[in-house]
């Protein structure tokens, strides 16, 4: 996925993962459309790492004033002449092909690898990391099913909507007595995932944990880059992308310095 760097553009690529976006939240909302104007469209490549939105239904809920606004922002993008790739998160598996052809995005598997000069990073949302939950991972198997997804696609959409706010109840009460160990990637699956691809980097969202953790395996040292989870509406503003420049140096960035 190399690509000739472009007079045009100041980076190679940026990432960004958990905006959890919806009608409730529109400073995030703001802070996300001013990320697209002023950074997104500089950079060759824009890599979305799922849980953009706080829920999908699926692709026949898009009419909303929200949706179309963010969809409209992303798809700026696209037509400006940045690459925009999408992996779905856990909060917005159910995005299809429509969605994809409103934002102009290629889909990529859940996990991706790519390669910027002589460094090939792993990028996943990274909730199929997180192997210690055990339960999660029975959902996260069930929901991952293409039968389940039909089937739960062929409802109407009024009674997708009464589900998905069920299961957003449960999870939210669930998650409150787990530990935050139990809901983190696993290191001995990291660890495996490095010596498998040959990576040397990794970047992923999900957890909410944002940081830089190295793995030491056989063939040396790797590093993982956690994205935060972004909130512009609450008590404690909060957000990042990761870019990596020209140069090929990976930078961390804050949402506030927009």
């Amino acid at each position: 996925m190399n690509q000739p760097a472009s007079p045009m553009k100041s980076s190679k690529a940026l990432f960004i993962s958990d905006l959890h976006l919806q009608a409730g939240a529109p400073k995030t909302i703001a802070a996300f459309q001013k990320f697209l104007e002023k950074k997104a469209t500089q950079a060759e490549q824009l890599y979305i790492l799922g849980d953009l939105f706080e829920y999908w239904v699926g692709d026949d809920d898009m009419d909303s004033e929200a949706v179309q606004v963010i969809v409209g922002a992303i798809r700026q993008v696209s037509d400006r002449g940045t690459a925009v790739f999408w992996i779905p998160g856990n909060r917005d598996l159910l995005t299809g092909r429509k969605f994809l052809r409103s934002i102009g995005a290629k889909a990529l598997p859940d996990l991706a690898i790519v390669e910027f000069g002589n460094k090939k990073l792993m990028l996943a949302h990274g909730d199929a990391q997180c192997t210690d939950d055990i339960n999660y991972m029975r959902f996260r198997k069930r929901t991952h099913n293409p039968i389940v997804r039909f089937l739960f696609l062929a409802l109407p959409l009024s009674k997708r909507r009464k589900i998905i706010t069920g299961y957003r109840q449960e999870s939210k009460k669930a998650n409150e007595s787990k530990s935050a160990d139990i809901m983190d990637v696993n290191a001995s699956v990291i660890a495996d995932l490095f010596r498998q691809t040959g990576a040397s980097v990794m970047i992923h969202g999900h957890t909410h944990r944002p940081g830089r953790h190295i793995c030491t395996t056989e063939k040396g040292e790797c590093t993982r880059l956690v994205l935060s989870d972004w909130s512009l509406d609450g008590d404690t503003p909060r957000g990042d992308w990761i870019e990596i420049g020209m140069d090929n140096e990976i930078i961390r960035h804050s949402v506030l310095e927009l």
